[in-house]
């Protein structure tokens, strides 16, 4: 553990051009027709499309992500998976902008779950465009160890009622590849069911964490009819085998509080959107 504290407060910067074609793949990639142009106010979460690092194939782990001990430190736990985080929108990315990502170590902690061994890192990302901070995220990864075949499964919370709007969605393994290859994402559990089902434990091919987030706050964006000031997520239960799920969400004061349920009721997300 003292080793990994070593890593905390470690930074590294990116430079990139917020072009309009990955964002018009990915509304592509979302059934709807790509009409994002330079000029256009980036979506909240499509961020992730950018400012990706190009880590050769022997720069990867077990899993495809790239192996630990450069920017993030070297989790002795074989299963990465994104926690959650916390997003501040103080001015919109617009597309043709250059952009500059900062990113910093805030935090490393160890914890014993019912599961096992656990490690929480922390990362504080900026992006500014033109010299100031446009949007602030702080980005939770969990590092765990593999699933015991013989432990029970875990019991997930129940998602919440009361919706006042639902909308359903319908995983595909196109939209899984494209969302993959749009973030550079290699990690195998969402295109690799063997992978994913004997090494890693789930069901089957498992829904992008962050693509969950993104359709959560575009949810919010379209039913608030205004740009996000804050949104925050935290999955609870992944969603694993291609099943149908909702996105689902009430007005709050100041925006929405927002979950994704599985069909079997269980909550895989909560979120708040706050305008």
């Amino acid at each position: 553990m003292a080793e990994l504290t070593d890593w905390i407060g470690r930074t590294e910067e990116h430079h990139d051009v917020i072009l309009p074609r990955p964002a018009r793949f990915m509304q592509a990639t979302l059934d709807r027709t790509p009409s994002l142009a330079e000029g256009d106010a980036l979506p909240p979460l499509w961020h992730w499309l950018y400012f990706l690092e190009a880590v050769p194939a022997s720069g990867l782990g077990r899993d495809a992500h790239p192996k630990r001990g450069g920017f993030l430190p070297p989790v002795d736990l074989p299963r990465r998976m994104w926690a959650g985080g916390r997003l501040d929108f103080a001015a919109p990315l617009v597309l043709g902008q250059a952009a500059v990502k900062r990113s910093t170590i805030l935090d490393v902690t160890e914890k014993s779950g019912r599961s096992g061994p656990l490690c929480f890192v922390t990362v504080r990302h900026e992006i500014l465009t033109g010299g100031q901070v446009a949007l602030t995220e702080e980005h939770d990864i969990v590092y765990r160890a593999d699933p015991d075949p013989a432990a029970p499964a875990p019991v997930p919370p129940r998602a919440p009622e009361g919706a006042e709007v639902t909308e359903t969605v319908q995983p595909t393994q196109v939209m899984l590849f494209r969302y993959s290859a749009l973030t550079f994402n290699g990690h195998r559990i969402h295109y690799d069911v063997d992978y994913a089902r004997q090494v890693e434990g789930y069901e089957g091919l498992v829904f992008h964490g962050p693509l969950t987030a993104t359709l959560l706050a575009d949810l919010a964006t379209r039913s608030l009819g205004q740009p996000l000031r804050r949104f925050s997520f935290r999955g609870t239960a992944p969603l694993a085998g291609m099943a149908p799920f909702t996105i689902a969400g009430r007005r709050v004061e100041g925006g929405m509080d927002l979950w994704a349920a599985r069909g079997d009721g269980a909550q895989a997300m909560q979120a708040e959107a706050r305008v």
